[in-house]
């Protein structure tokens, strides 16, 4: 076999793998969405309020779970546990957005279109380019404990417009993280697609709840 023929042949199951990946992150990712769906309704209906401490250790701890099970078959479980208690946390929120604003149904549906249309107009984007954003790494992982920083230094400062530029800044961070995971995915640089469900969960969710404060800070419709 010649060196084209062999160039060629790596390229082709390459991308055969790549699409794999794909195909088995978007349909695991799918279930996440609607089973964190499902538990946030749960919390919601039961008007769930867990405290800092769980809410911490849930997020790290599961994630942490999730991400040193990757490779094994107890991983998928471990992706739906971490997925699970995410939409239960998000319980609170949405129960207080809708006690707080008079068009909080609005404010949360018109986020979560806003999400899934960012979310399908940039990775609609990736797919078709196959443009590579592996260069975002390094930036992105600076950007996002600078802007976690300054969200703890928010708490303190409690300054309304404040707390509007980081959530704007979320917003991006997590549309960013997006084209970088699906990137990494149909370029080669993701071939677990365990860890890459994990990171287009976690920048979805991120930037449903970054449109929501943004919203909710602009809403003067207030109970």
């Amino acid at each position: 076999m010649s060196f084209q023929n062999y160039s060629i042949s790596t390229s082709k199951e390459n991308l055969i793998a790549s699409n794999v990946v794909l195909r088995k992150t978007y349909f695991l990712l799918s279930l996440t969405l609607l089973f964190s769906s499902l538990t946030a309704a749960f919390s919601m209906a039961t008007h769930a309020r867990p405290g800092l401490l769980l809410m911490l250790a849930g997020m790290f701890g599961l994630s942490f779970l999730a991400r040193r099970l990757c490779n094994s078959p107890w991983g998928v479980a471990a992706v739906f546990a971490f997925t699970g208690f995410m939409g239960y946390a998000l319980g609170p929120i949405l129960d207080m957005t809708m006690r707080t604003y008079a068009n909080g149904g609005q404010i949360i549906m018109t986020s979560l279109g806003a999400t899934g249309l960012i979310f399908l107009s940039l990775s609609g984007y990736v797919l078709t380019t196959r443009k590579n954003f592996n260069y975002l790494g390094g930036f992105l992982f600076v950007a996002t404990t600078g802007v976690f920083l300054a969200a703890i230094a928010g708490i303190f400062l409690k300054m309304p417009i404040f707390s509007i530029i980081i959530s704007g800044a979320f917003a991006l961070i997590s549309s960013a993280y997006i084209l970088y995971t699906t990137s990494a995915i149909i370029n080669g640089g993701e071939d677990n697609y365990i860890m890459a469900t994990l990171s287009l969960f976690v920048s979805i969710f991120n930037l449903f709840v970054s449109l929501l404060r943004i919203l909710g800070a602009f809403s003067g419709n207030r109970d």
